[in-house]
Order: structure tokens, then sequence, then C-alpha cells
């Protein structure tokens, strides 16, 4: 068992925890440098295909590719550490401030920090996607499955679940279609 790595881990994904703020998919660009740029813990298309399996499974993305993370990283020990890491932060913050918001609900300044916050968050997820998009979508076919999934989730309000399994099915049927083609040569 490498402690290092284990220790490493856990304030990697504390830190992430603690000072991502928008949710999820806001904090999937810090993972991503974090991971790949920073510790090596991963490839930049290891960690894109992380971000597909931890979002077509239950639970909170930046909490299932974190375990995934640790576990590639470090093992059994790697996962639990990393989850802590990740899940400890915003435990700690919701304890500490739960009465306090409860309180200050209506108070303009803490409507307009939260309004802030949601705007910074939606850009962190903006850049999430295009940085995605950039290693996922090599070809004209990609395209297409990105484009044809943005319609079905904001058009038709069709579930990510389905949309996530009908890109997977896509793919492997593109897969078959172009072993045949080969075969067929």
């Amino acid at each position: 068992m490498d402690v290092k790595t284990i220790i490493k881990l856990f304030s990697v994904f504390f830190k992430i925890g603690a000072f991502t703020f928008g949710g999820g998919y806001a904090i999937l660009p810090v993972i991503q440098k974090e991971v790949v740029d920073k510790n090596r813990w991963l490839t930049e298309e290891e960690v894109l295909d992380v971000f597909a399996v931890s979002q077509s499974t239950p639970g909170v993305i930046s909490i299932n590719s974190a375990i995934y993370i640790g576990r590639k990283a470090a093992g059994i020990p790697g996962a639990v550490s990393s989850g802590l890491g990740m899940i400890l932060p915003s435990f700690l913050v919701i304890l500490a401030i739960a009465p306090l918001i409860i309180n200050l609900r209506d108070n303009e300044i803490v409507s307009r920090f939260f309004l802030g916050i949601r705007a910074s968050a939606s850009a962190l997820i903006l850049l999430a996607a295009i940085k995605m998009s950039k290693t996922a979508i090599r070809e004209k076919w990609g395209i297409v499955v990105a484009a044809a999934s943005f319609v079905l989730v904001v058009f038709f309000d069709v579930h990510a679940i389905w949309v996530v399994i009908g890109g997977a099915a896509s793919g492997i049927a593109y897969g078959l279609l172009n072993k045949i083609k080969r075969s067929c040569k």
C-alpha cells in the first residue's frame, strides 16, 4: 500500500471539494487538471472515460469520479480516501452554515451571492463540455451523436441516462458497421 498516494488522493480531492463551487459538472475541469496534468494518475482519455462511467452510474458525478480515480491510483484504500476527501468539505460546510442559510435565505446579499455562484458554475460547466468535446469528438459521427444527444435532452426532455445508453449503443453499432465494411474490402 502506497500511503503517500493515499494521503495525496485525500488532499487533492479535499481541496477540490472545498474550493470548487457549482456541483459535479463544474468540478470536472478541476478534477481533470489535478488528475491528468498535475498528478498524472490518468491520461486525458482515461479521465473522459471516468466521467462517462460516473455520469452513467447512480450518484453524484464528482464523487463517483473521485472514487473511480482513487481506485485506479491506489486500489480500495485510494477509493475510500479520495471519496472521503471529496465528501468531507461539503459535509462540514453544510453542517456549519445550514442554520445560517435558513435564517438568511431572504437576505438580498445572500441571494446575490448564490446568483453569482450559479453564473460562475455555469461557465465552468461550459468549459468542461468544451474541453471534453475536443477529446471525445474526433470525427463526423461523434458530432452527429453529440448533436442528437443535445437535441434529445434540450428539446424532447429525454432523461440523460437514456441518451448515454443510446450513445453507447450507437457507438457499438458504428464500430460493428466499420468492422463489416473493412472485412468486405
